[in-house]
């Protein structure tokens, strides 16, 4: 099986994925952030590396899916590759931080890679409001996410909500702002039994 987490910067996506692969012993890949080239450079200036920095998260979760689909075991994935195209391309384009030739190549490129992949057996997405997202970068203090702006994440998690109400596979929605996952285990709990429902219940997912 595949399951994917999917959120906004700061809405818990790697907490998630390391507690869920423990808990059921699945195979988890993780967003490409400590060894990415391009991170660092793409906060300080979005415009000039907006298209890069792009490219290298679908190559990436490319690899992914395709490791994924050949795999035997159930891997939970940390991010979609939906998100990048859907999500945050699109705001980059909007906000005027890629250009329409950039936006139009990577959307080709994307489109076609589409045609070749599935959506997740399981999509859990993480609803985060803009406070509890800052509250959440500032903890983990990446220098690097210190000077992002509150009208970008503010876009991407609009986008994430238009996104989410035309999802078409199996969704599920953790409340990331009454839901503490991390540090109390009857939240947790209660974000388990309900994953054990959909995929092991009487009436499991088809």
């Amino acid at each position: 099986m595949h399951i994917a987490i999917a959120g906004n910067i700061g809405a818990g996506k790697t907490t998630l994925t390391k507690l869920l692969a423990k808990r059921y012993g699945w195979k988890a890949h993780f967003e490409p952030v400590d060894n990415n080239p391009y991170l660092e450079d793409y906060y300080s200036d979005m415009t000039r590396w907006s298209f890069n920095l792009q490219i290298y998260f679908l190559n990436k979760r490319f690899r992914d899916i395709v490791e994924i689909s050949r795999s035997e075991e159930t891997i939970i994935q940390d991010r979609t590759i939906f998100e990048d195209a859907r999500i945050f391309a699109p705001n980059l384009y909007d906000m005027g931080l890629m250009s329409e030739r950039d936006f139009k190549n990577y959307t080709d490129l994307f489109d076609l890679m589409l045609s070749l992949v599935k959506l997740p057996d399981l999509l859990i997405y993480i609803r985060c409001s803009i406070p509890r997202l800052i509250d959440h970068i500032q903890q983990r203090g990446r220098d690097y996410e210190q000077t992002m702006r509150i009208d970008y994440l503010r876009g991407l998690n609009q986008r994430y909500e238009d996104w989410i109400k035309t999802y078409k596979g199996h969704l599920m929605i953790v409340d990331g702002d009454t839901t503490d996952f991390q540090d109390n285990p009857q939240d947790f709990k209660r974000v388990t039994d309900i994953i054990d429902d959909r995929l092991f219940g009487l009436f499991p997912m088809e």
